[in-house]
């Protein structure tokens, strides 16, 4: 599977020490085999005066009988409470990859709405429901991140 990365900068050697923290997935790489959304995560880095860059990577994803992989399949309860853990630096379990669906600006609105308690779980799954979802794919180890394989990068 072809696989993309959005940035100010070719990545050819992914790492975890230029991670944040605080994100949908916690500390990770964070990719999309989405091209046009990783092309649009590029072009913020314009706006900043810097380069956008995507860069490309092969992923085999019959690689994974090693590593543990956690799946969203969908905006749900499970995916809200994740990325409420991960984004409150209290998630403690040990998956290599997360894939599931990106909290973009819209999808954010609704969850800052329901970390700030102005409403409830339900509520906020109702109106995920009406997002179209992105999809990301969160390397979380050096395990995981040996799946990689850098192919190329263009600037847009």
């Amino acid at each position: 599977m072809q696989i993309y990365r959005g940035s100010y900068m070719e990545v050819t050697n992914p790492d975890l020490q230029n991670s944040r923290e605080k994100v949908d997935f916690g500390k990770g790489f964070y990719t999309t085999p989405i091209y046009e959304q990783a092309e649009q995560w590029a072009k913020r880095f314009r706006k900043q005066n810097k380069k956008g860059i995507v860069s490309e990577y092969f992923f085999d994803e019959s690689s994974l009988s090693d590593v543990k992989v956690l799946t969203f399949e969908s905006y749900s309860e499970e995916w809200l409470d994740f990325i409420l853990q991960c984004r409150t630096c209290k998630d403690t379990t040990d998956y290599d990859i997360v894939i599931g669906g990106v909290a973009n600006d819209r999808v954010f609105n609704t969850l800052e709405l329901y970390f700030d308690g102005l409403i409830d779980k339900t509520k906020a799954i109702e109106q995920l429901v009406y997002e179209k979802a992105n999809l990301q794919i969160t390397f979380r180890t050096e395990k995981a991140l040996s799946k990689l394989v850098f192919e190329r990068s263009v600037e847009v």
